[in-house]
């Protein structure tokens, strides 16, 4: 069901209007000047707004135009019984969808508004694929990740809110993704934020969005993630590193459904599905008093884990010849083989930045030979992979202490060397992480001129 506004000086028009568009299953609301219609507007969320142009006070060209400055987004159609060509070409270049002259037939306008409703959907489907271009789907054939997907499938067909649980690279957007897609929601906007990349100072514009002139720079009306996500899916990725005065906020909107933009001074229904991740300890979290408990107990409702690579190994030559048909695709190569040995060799490596690192090991290696054997291997990952690792020798804490080590500098390299950052990541204080990179020789001055 759509919401429209209707907007006329004319009750009879009003009315009429409102119980046709009804009748034909959508949602009306009508008011009588345009002044009026801005603050509807602001307050609430409509599919498209239907509006005379002839009013007393603020005519519905201004109207359309103060509609256009604030939301591109929203459709606007309007009718005039004083309709001249100037007239018609004006609301065009200001954005309307479509100017209809009274009297109009029922019908028509029914079928007029039908059919921009359908536009507006389509352009929407165009910018989530646009969005979507380049991501993967779950690539999978070990046991660990049967279990991942069954959960995935159980709980995708329900409304309950799920925390995603895995460290950095596992895959917790896509699993977020796939949720959605396979949810009642799966027409609706799939929204994502990522709350350890979004500075503190911004991030309550970022979610609930702000109005014009709210602080220096808001130029225009912003619509936050929440509003973007309305009748679809918002992921939040790295809960556990949301400020704790944004994670109150957020409670608010959890239990009331409502958002208030900064700056604003109404509240506005949002409808949407809130999927969270993290690859930090949220319990923990809690405990220490870093993170609300109460808001803990409203998105911890579901936990799913994500296996790290290293713990499916069996999947490792499925994903290598995934990402190797994408990466060839994208750039117009010929396929790449992997020699069996070079598939083995893939599987010994420990992938610390697990899928997202075998991803672009897989395309570094394509860039290497025109067929992928077990030194070509060796070639991409000489420098990364220690001796203890993959040999597969060497005693436990050897084996412990390689893989520490290049998990540090993994992360080091991946937050370009900025420490407060890596420490973040791995859930470190920062005079730890100085300490760790001490105990296994890393020179982070070095490595930095080198990088």
């Amino acid at each position: 069901m759509s919401h429209l506004l209707i907007v006329d000086d004319d009750p009879n028009t009003l009315a009429s209007l409102a119980r046709a568009f009804r009748l034909a299953g959508h949602e009306a609301t009508v008011c009588d000047n345009a002044s009026r219609a801005m603050e509807l507007i602001r307050a609430q969320r409509f599919d498209l707004v239907l509006s005379d142009v002839v009013m007393p006070g603020k005519d519905g060209l201004a109207l359309l135009e103060e509609i256009k400055s604030i939301d591109g987004a929203i459709p606007v159609v309007m009718i005039s019984g004083q309709a001249t060509v100037e007239m018609a070409v004006r609301a065009t270049r200001l954005g309307a969808v479509d100017f209809l002259e009274k009297p109009i037939s029922t019908d028509k306008l029914l079928l007029t508004v039908d059919n921009t409703l359908k536009l507006a959907r389509l352009e929407e489907e165009n910018r989530q694929l646009r969005r979507r271009v380049g991501k993967q789907e779950i690539v999978w054939g070990s046991e660990a990740m049967r279990s991942v997907m069954a959960q995935i499938e159980r709980v995708a067909a329900s409304e309950t809110r799920v925390c995603i649980l895995g460290e950095t690279g596992t895959g917790k957007e896509l699993a977020a993704r796939t949720i959605h897609d396979r949810s009642p929601r799966k027409n609706g906007p799939f929204v994502t934020l990522n709350c350890a990349a979004v500075p503190s100072e911004l991030i309550e514009s970022e979610l609930f969005g702000h109005e014009k002139g709210a602080f220096t720079g808001a130029a225009s009306r912003h619509a936050g993630r929440f509003e973007q996500a309305h009748r679809g899916t918002l992921f939040l990725d790295e809960i556990g590193d949301m400020p704790q005065v944004m994670q109150a906020k957020l409670l608010r909107v959890l239990e009331g459904g409502e958002v208030e933009r900064v700056g604003g001074d109404r509240a506005i229904p949002v409808d949407v599905r809130v999927v969270v991740a993290t690859h930090r300890n949220l319990s923990e979290l809690t405990a220490q008093g870093k993170f609300r408990e109460d808001l803990y107990h409203r998105i911890y409702v579901f936990p799913l884990s994500l296996p790290p690579l290293r713990q499916r190994p069996e999947d490792i030559p499925l994903l290598a010849e995934h990402f190797s048909r994408h990466v060839a695709e994208i750039n117009g190569w010929k396929p790449r083989p992997f020699t069996a040995e070079a598939l083995e060799e893939l599987k010994r490596y420990p992938w610390p930045g697990n899928v997202r690192e075998l991803r672009n090991v897989v395309e570094r290696l394509m860039l290497l030979a025109d067929e992928v054997d077990a030194e070509t291997v060796r070639l991409a990952l000489s420098g990364r992979a220690p001796a203890a690792l993959a040999s597969g020798s060497g005693s436990l804490a050897e084996r412990v202490d390689a893989f520490e080590r290049e998990a540090l500098l993994a992360e080091l390299r991946r937050h370009e060397f900025r420490m407060a950052e890596t420490a973040r990541a791995l859930g470190l204080e920062r005079s730890h992480l100085y300490k760790k990179c001490q105990q296994h020789g890393i020179d982070l001055q070095s490595l930095k001129k080198v990088e």
